[in-house]
């Protein structure tokens, strides 16, 4: 058998497989093939069409498992054309997403392998196909290498997951994480952090880790701790059932000793009484684990009340989860809980596609720059209006211009209106007072869907009667009202709210962990609801806080500042982002208010102000993970100059491509936004390389249509009979109405004139047969591109 002849499939099923079974690898337990790690990103494009990025779509060939979703190793095989190690780049770059140590490349002659445990003396080696070691052997080297090494620490760690008809398979990341928190508790760790972006599935991954520990009888007293009933209430539900008997709700400061699973409030564990502390009734040695949802909050100030409850509970492993671990002066969930013993970040689900990208509209009103009344200026009540320049951070908190809240209401119906009314709307408000106006502007302007519809338009704030009935009816994917919520706080962190769309701000956003939480509301998948991207409309500048270290990652070190602004954090375009409130205003950091209160007393409402849009810019989000904040334009530059330095280096690129649509991928994997590009120049009548040489080079433009006629006054024509020219003729006029990727399909011939003509078998006839159309097809395109 010559194994040159074999595809990359045959080698798997006549080599390495055998290799695998013969070792000892269960197939039904403990191999698997063509495992999917991610979904692939979800690009988006300027007509609001999405599509996944085959690309990054990554599928391993092999991954080795101890036991289901405690994986060992990672496997890639490749033809007999390619070296033994031609696999192993993709492996170990799968290893290092699944946190295994071990990564094996085949071409079917045998492996290589890289061994992180170095057993062998040596990091890589190369072994024959009956030489893989068996599946007792890597755990063996696996336990070595994560530091198990007592029989009790490896009988957690290798305790399984829970699994049923019902459940869901682990994604990569979340078993990482389960898997990382029990081999530590495992090895005695008592405080750790898992960071993980919200939609993510932290509830899911923390049930996973509760069940394994409490089966494997590590932890046999758990309490989970959060600070708002909506969080609890997912797991109590849904989540958490299979504990079944063993769980309870500790509610109104009622302590039943007989459960083993306990979920609870920090306000339902504490009392203003000292003497009357719930908590207390528990002896301090009771729960082996705690595990404390949003951590960021409730009990991470060292001060805080709250964070008695877990002072009294100190032989208890503390877990932390969140989203947006805070680092302040007040605040440290490091300093409590220690670095993060894993991370999965928002930039790395929106790359993997697990969650839903985003584009920024950035929105500034001319009053925003400052208002001061003229003398004698009264406000709504008749009052005088103090005499002061008043500024963004003074609106909605001690002045309320209500033309402003009118322009902001105006912008957001007419964008659902341009893209879908039906759209789930969250605007984020500086205080109840505020989402009330709020409300109301929208159902003056939504006066058609909210007489059908009396519920089209709703505050979802913490007074309001049935809160959390209305809360469940928006987050519901199967249930349509209400589609706009105005809010301040409540929304904020702790709801899922997979179908949101549009994001408004409308507040102040000072803290990067509260900025995170609010964008984390649209940052779940549902494309079942068709909801696979969201879009920011921000009249605040809030979104300056994308491009904070602290947000994401690091910032974009390409962002342009427009001339005579100053460098801020923010980057770019700057509309006053840091702009101090006048006297009298909101202290610095404040974010204006919450839910807990009306908000401020003592405002001045001043109607008769005008206020309209002064400018608007849209931003998009990079595949490297950065906010574009300079002009898209430049951005363009920048990149394809990057790439190709000169034109002349361009041009030869883009004729030696198969086809155009090969290099249009190429781009948009090199981070060029190509349709959003064609949106903001407008002008449709140019193909896409004369609009890039054009933005790129400063080359002059050339419309299709000159490229066409271009291609009609030379000789290139004369070569064929008249047949064959009627057919190139409305070849080109295809090319000038739609471009070249209609040309470029293969099925050309099969579409609109020529279907009318005559069959494609026919069409081709005329040229001789079909490599003679294929050829005078390719000589066509190279013409439209010669110059």
């Amino acid at each position: 058998m010559d194994k040159k002849l074999l595809t990359e499939q045959d080698i798997r099923t006549k080599f390495i497989t055998p290799a695998l079974l013969a070792a000892g690898w269960d197939r039904d337990q403990q191999l698997r093939e063509d495992v999917g790690l991610t979904a692939g990103r979800i690009r988006v494009r300027s007509n609001n069409m999405h599509a996944r990025d085959k690309q990054t779509v990554l599928r391993a060939d092999y991954v080795l498992y101890h036991k289901s979703y405690v994986p060992l190793a990672v496997v890639e095989a490749k033809d007999n054309k390619h070296p033994i190690g031609s696999g192993m780049q993709q492996a170990l770059q799968y290893a290092v997403l699944l946190d295994v140590p071990f990564a094996y490349s085949s071409n079917g002659d045998g492996f290589i392998e890289h061994d992180l445990t170095q057993e062998n003396g040596v990091l890589e080696r190369e072994i024959g196909l009956h030489e893989f070691p068996s599946p007792q052997e890597l755990w063996r080297r696996y336990c070595r290498y994560k530091g198990l090494e007592a029989p009790a620490q490896v009988s957690i760690a290798s305790h399984p997951y829970y699994q049923s008809a019902t459940s869901f398979e682990p994604r990569y990341y979340q078993a990482v994480a389960i898997n990382r928190v029990v081999e530590a508790v495992a090895k005695g760790a008592t405080r750790m952090m898992l960071v993980m972006a919200t939609g993510t599935g932290k509830t899911q991954t923390a049930f996973q880790i509760i069940h394994r520990l409490w089966r494997a009888g590590a932890k046999k007293r758990i309490l989970y701790l959060a600070d708002r009933n909506v969080l609890l209430d997912q797991p109590y539900r849904k989540d958490f059932t299979p504990f079944g008997e063993h769980m309870t709700w500790v509610k109104s400061h009622q302590i039943n000793k007989a459960y083993e699973i306990y979920l609870a409030l920090y306000q339902g564990l504490t009392s203003t009484d000292p003497d009357a502390q719930a908590y207390r009734e528990f002896s301090p040695g009771f729960f082996d684990l705690i595990v404390v949802d949003e951590c960021h909050r409730g009990s991470a100030a060292v001060d805080s009340a709250w964070r008695a409850i877990l002072d009294y509970f100190p032989t208890a492993t503390h877990l932390g989860l969140t989203a947006t671990p805070r680092e302040d002066a007040e605040r440290s969930n490091a300093d409590y809980f220690g670095a993060p013993i894993y991370t999965y970040s928002l930039k790395q689900g929106i790359a993997d596609g697990f969650l839903a990208p985003y584009k920024v509209m950035r929105v500034q009103l001319d009053r925003d720059e400052g208002w001061r009344p003229e003398q004698g200026h009264t406000d709504a009540g008749g009052q005088l209006v103090p005499d002061r320049e008043y500024n963004r951070a003074d609106y909605d908190r001690t002045l309320v211009l209500g033309k402003r809240t009118e322009a902001v209401a105006r912008r957001v119906t007419e964008f659902l209106k341009a893209t879908d009314r039906n759209a789930k709307t969250i605007v984020f408000c500086r205080d109840r007072e505020h989402a009330g106006r709020m409300r109301s502007a929208l159902i003056n302007l939504n006066q058609g869907m909210v007489q059908q519809h009396p519920h089209y338009v709703m505050q979802l704030t913490g007074e309001q009667p049935n809160i959390e009935g209305w809360v469940e009816a928006f987050t519901d994917p199967k249930t349509t009202y209400p589609v706009i919520a105005t809010t301040s706080q409540l929304l904020t962190t702790g709801v899922d709210t997979k179908t949101v769309k549009v994001i408004v701000l409308d507040a102040p956003i000072a803290s990067v962990t509260q900025f995170k939480q609010i964008i984390g509301r649209g940052t779940r998948i549902d494309e079942d609801h068709g909801k696979a991207f969201f879009t920011i409309l921000d009249f605040h500048h809030a979104t300056r806080l994308f491009a904070d270290p602290l947000f994401d990652g690091e910032p974009d070190n390409e962002t342009e500042v427009l001339p005579g602004q100053p460098i801020r954090p923010g980057g770019g375009e700057d509309d006053n982002p840091a702009q101090p409130p006048s006297p009298g205003g909101p202290r610095p950091g404040s974010n204006g208010g919450d839910d807990d209160g009306p908000g401020p007393q003592g405002k001045i409402y001043v109607n008769d102000v005008s206020v309209d849009i002064l400018r608007e810019r849209k931003l998009y989000y990079t595949p490297d993970g950065k906010l574009i904040t300079e002009s898209l334009q430049d951005y363009t530059r920048q990149r394809l100059r990057g790439k190709y330095a000169e034109l002349d280096v361009f041009i030869a690129r883009w004729r030696a491509a198969d086809t155009t649509r090969e290099l249009q991928d190429e781009l948009e994997q090199q981070g060029l936004l190509l349709d959003e590009l064609r949106e903001e120049a407008a002008r449709p009548d140019l193909d896409l390389f004369d609009l890039l040489c054009h933005v790129a080079y400063d080359a002059p433009p050339r419309t299709r249509r000159e490229r066409a006629e271009q291609v009609r006054r030379r000789d290139y024509f004369t070569r064929f009979g008249e047949p064959a020219r009627q057919v190139l003729n409305l070849l080109l006029d295809k090319y000038t109405q739609h471009g070249p990727d209609d040309l470029e399909a293969g099925k050309v011939l099969q579409l609109a004139p020529f279907d009318a003509l005559e069959t494609p078998a026919q069409l081709v006839k005329r040229f001789g047969g079909r490599p003679q159309f294929e050829t005078a097809l390719k000589e066509l395109m190279a013409g439209l591109y010669a110059a």
